[in-house]
């Protein structure tokens, strides 16, 4: 197998037939020997209908359904583990990227010789708040984590077979799928795409949050770090204030008033041990969930070449 294609789908119903239309187009202009994955992530509109019917319609067109929703990221690792090509083109199906890119970035492969071809963003689409988030994201993921990401970089990518091997080593429960096609290394070369808009973006501001929660402290130690050295300076300082007031009582004989200061205090320290107290579980819990061991997706039903009847 020669390039396979793999997208997933959630609420894609729109864009299920033109992209699959699309993406065959730019494939056969690259080789007659290629596949396309689409993967339903639990989509709840009439995505797995569609793709269906595109699997019924084109033999080199494979159906993943999985049980539920399980996020982009381990529906996006589910696809890849079935990609059978020598080289493996990953794209959303939401049309926002071009599957027409898929032939720009086999010339950049060829030229460069590496072995990711991976799209950048112009710029970022979208309103203010989305283009102010986004940087924001990046800024301190990449300040906090030892795993910096590029900047503004999309799902779009192509790959060769050796590469997508390695990423497909990585077994972490919670993925956090940009900070694995980093570690993974090899040779990395950026591309950079326009990326169009259709609505809203689904990653709104608490789902911004919690992805970059979830992304610093699946490749980062740095907080934990910065509780330590936190306490560190707390106690320092501390230290020296009590020193201070103590030779004024002493030899100064000057008592201390301020209620309102001892509370602020009081609060102060509270939270700062409640905060990293919680970090600390943030940790736990992620070995928690990686020691279970559990499945990071479930597979109701595999429809590929060999079953063309669907459900």
């Amino acid at each position: 197998m020669e390039l396979s294609i793999v997208s997933t789908l959630y609420r894609s119903a729109p864009f299920v037939r033109e992209f699959h239309a699309r993406a065959r187009a730019a494939a056969q202009r690259l080789t007659p020997d290629y596949e396309i994955i689409l993967v339903n992530d639990g989509s709840p509109d009439e995505s797995l209908a569609l793709a269906l019917e595109a699997h019924r319609a084109d033999p080199r067109t494979k159906v993943i359904d999985l049980s539920r929703n399980f996020g982009h990221h381990k529906a996006m690792m589910t696809g890849l583990r079935h990609a059978r090509g020598r080289r493996v083109f990953l794209i959303d199906s939401d049309l926002e990227e071009e599957p027409e890119l898929l032939g720009v970035f086999a010339e950049e492969m060829e030229r460069s010789r590496a072995d990711v071809v991976y799209g950048v963003q112009e710029a970022r689409k979208g309103h203010l708040f989305e283009r102010l988030s986004g940087r924001l994201f990046f800024a301190v993921f990449n300040l906090l984590s030892a795993v910096p990401l590029p900047p503004n970089l999309t799902t779009v990518r192509l790959m060769t077979r050796r590469y997508v091997d390695s990423l497909l080593q990585h077994e972490e429960r919670e993925t956090i799928v940009a900070g694995l096609w980093v570690i993974t290394g090899f040779d990395q070369v950026p591309k950079a795409v326009r990326k169009g808009s259709r609505g809203d973006s689904s990653y709104g501001l608490r789902r911004k949050v919690v992805l970059l929660v979830d992304a610093v402290t699946s490749f980062s130690d740095r907080p934990l770090v910065f509780v330590f050295y936190l306490g560190t300076f707390i106690v320092a300082v501390s230290s020296i204030a009590a020193s201070y007031l103590l030779v004024r009582r002493l030899f100064f004989g000057v008592l201390l008033a301020g209620w309102p200061s001892l509370i602020v205090s009081v609060w102060l320290l509270g939270g700062l041990t409640v905060f990293c107290v919680g970090l600390i579980g943030i940790y736990l819990s992620r070995i928690f969930i990686e020691t279970k061991k559990r499945p990071y997706t479930i597979i109701r039903q595999v429809y590929d070449r060999t079953d063309r009847e669907g459900p």
